[in-house]
């Protein structure tokens, strides 16, 4: 086995990780495109740079069924026209990942994992706010606007997350013990505890 194929190996394998087939597939492309790819023949070379262009789009909440399509074809294009067995396999990975309804999801506006952070924001719920603060002082950002519970003030401003601030680090949810932040799919708005 050669030392590329290996390469190949670890790079879909590390894929695994990632839960959404939208970010897989991403991160399939990318990595090939840094290394594995040697660029000698126009379906991987062409292929693969217009998959990642595709991909992004999709994972921006920008992505059509012209993309899917587009996708689909330069996955067969791939398979039936690369040289090596490198390209055919990441032909091969992008149809596979294509026929998961994830990829349909994002095209409809949902990214149902949730990874893809285009189509999510988080959001406090206030009736399970004790308004400790600790959220605001995670926040890197400043996104957290409140008052943090004092005693001997009757009213206090009530904790929300200014969403245009917010880069989706997660780091709120990490330190809110109350489950009073919850990742939120914008086009839903069904919100999930994490």
């Amino acid at each position: 086995m050669t030392e590329k194929t290996t390469e190949m190996q670890d790079i879909f394998k590390a894929a695994q990780e990632l839960a959404c087939p939208v970010d897989r597939s991403k991160y399939v492309i990318k990595r090939f495109l840094a290394g594995p790819m040697c660029g000698k023949c126009f379906p991987c070379s062409f292929g693969s740079y217009e998959s990642m262009m595709r991909l992004r789009e999709i994972a921006s909440a920008l992505g059509s069924d012209e993309d899917l399509a587009a996708l689909r074809q330069v996955g067969r294009m791939m398979v039936s026209m690369s040289r090596c067995k490198k390209g055919k396999d990441v032909g091969a990975f992008l149809i596979e990942m294509l026929d998961e309804s994830a990829f349909r999801e994002h095209v409809e506006g949902l990214c149902g994992q949730m990874q893809c952070v285009a189509f999510y924001e988080y959001r406090n719920v206030p009736e399970n706010c004790v308004k400790c603060g600790k959220c605001q002082d995670a926040c890197r950002e400043g996104a957290i606007i409140g008052e943090k519970q004092v005693s001997i003030k009757c009213c206090h401003m009530a904790f929300e997350i200014r969403q245009k601030r917010c880069n989706k680090c997660g780091e709120c949810i990490k330190v809110c013990s109350n489950n009073a932040i919850i990742k939120v799919n914008i086009e839903t708005t069904a919100g999930v505890p994490v």
